[in-house]
């Protein structure tokens, strides 16, 4: 009588599966509820970077933003809330550098706690809140990346004479003037009357697939904004640089010269800060990281159960087939061919689990991306392998010990087990 092999292990433990129909499933189940909270969740939290990267490329290319402080992931100390404000020319010094292509000194007035805007605006018998209102240069267009619907932007002599013109944002133009193009038509901002010259398109949303609070906009002159409220000093300052091998330098180039303007000592650290788009995923993938903390947490629960499960049908194997095993021993087997036996069969059981879990997990991303259209949830290979590896090795840690106490069985004990 041969010994057992790997292939004939399987067997046996699908002869195990088939004969204990209740109990395995059980038992496979902790390991699926497991596998397929990974899968899910690991290809929701894909479909989210990706959108996040979608909407990172579409900030603008090769931009570097410069504030008095960087407002992401973090609440601005007093020391950075007290800083000297960036000036317009600061953004003129700025456009002469090697390098620059354009810079946009922008101002605007919201709501900074809400998002949303502080201003009400009318035209004819139409009227919307929560505007947020900007002041920008012509070079807004260039360094932002942003698409005209309809009409155009200022130019530099509407600028020069503050001119009383505004390009509105795609919701705020639909908003005001739902029954037909805007372009030439007035609006009230404020007490003043402005000709409205552009629309910008649509912007993208990050998460969602509702509106934009960007998209309840008005962008004015930047002269004509300081007009309207010259108490906003506060400059956001956009610099589109020529080429991305030439962004260590821009940087380098930006800081030396603010540093210069604005008086910093050699031993003293920046009083500004220089960023990008892409501290928005570096903070998203900040956020990313507790989430698959969570994932972690949460699938962990079940496969601890499964593999408790697990461990329970394997004794309980064990014990029903102890005459069995003293057959075996007493024509020859060795401990490690039935340690390798019972060790296959754990194994077998929680790969059964792994691969019905990551069929749930697929068919629940199925329903998600669907479902929720905007998420784009997709499966990730990678996170699809190690939850396959994960539900095997839950196998090996949690049948070793059946494994190890069937191949410790005393052969002639076992003979006359009843």
């Amino acid at each position: 009588m041969r010994l057992l092999d790997a292939k004939e292990s399987i067997r046996l433990a699908l002869d195990t599966l088939r004969k204990n129909k209740l109990r395995s499933g059980l038992t496979i189940l902790g390991i699926s509820i497991g596998i397929s909270t990974v899968i899910l969740i690991s290809s929701a939290i894909n479909g989210l970077n990706t959108n996040i990267d979608n909407f990172v490329r579409t900030l603008g290319t090769n931009d570097l933003w410069i504030f008095t402080f960087e407002p992401f992931g973090k609440r601005p100390t007093t020391e950075e809330l007290n800083r000297k404000k960036l000036t317009y020319e600061d953004a003129m010094a700025m456009a002469k550098l090697p390098f620059v292509a354009a810079v946009d000194p922008e101002l605007t007035y919201q709501n900074w706690q809400t998002g949303l805007g502080a201003v009400s605006i009318k035209a004819g018998s139409h009227k919307i809140s929560n505007t947020i209102i900007n002041g920008t240069t012509p070079a807004v267009k260039e360094v932002t990346d942003i698409e005209m619907l309809d009409g155009r932007m200022w130019t530099e002599s509407e600028e020069e004479k503050s001119s009383n013109v505004v390009v509105l944002g795609h919701d705020a133009a639909e908003d005001l003037f739902p029954d037909g193009s805007p372009i030439g038509k007035d609006i009230d901002c404020e007490g003043n009357i402005f000709t409205v010259i552009g629309v910008l398109d649509k912007q993208p949303q990050p998460f969602g697939s509702g509106r934009n609070t960007q998209d309840n906009s008005a962008y004015f002159p930047l002269t004509t904004f300081r007009k309207i409220h010259p108490e906003i000093l506060d400059f956001w300052l956009v610099v589109k640089y020529d080429d991305p091998k030439h962004k260590a330098i821009v940087t380098e180039e930006i800081r030396e010269l603010l540093r210069v303007r604005r008086n910093v000592r050699v031993q003293q650290d920046d009083n500004f800060a220089i960023f990008g788009p892409d501290s928005l995923s570096r903070l998203w993938n900040s956020i990313t990281g507790g989430l698959f903390l969570f994932m972690i947490a949460v699938s962990s629960v079940g496969l601890m159960v499964g593999g408790v499960g697990v461990m329970n049908i394997m004794l309980v194997s064990v014990t029903e087939r102890t005459r069995e095993i003293g057959v075996r021993k007493a024509i020859g087997a060795r401990k490690k061919d039935i340690l390798l036996q019972f060790t296959i069969e754990a194994v077998t059981l929680c790969a059964v689990g792994g691969v019905i879990g990551i069929f749930a997990g697929a068919l629940f991303t199925l329903i998600l991306h669907f479902a929720v259209s905007f998420l784009h949830a997709a499966l990730s290979f990678t996170w699809v392998t190690v939850a396959f590896g994960v539900s095997c090795i839950i196998g090996l840690v949690f049948g070793i010990y059946p494994a190890w106490k069937a191949a410790n069985l005393d052969p002639i004990e076992a003979l006359r087990y009843e």
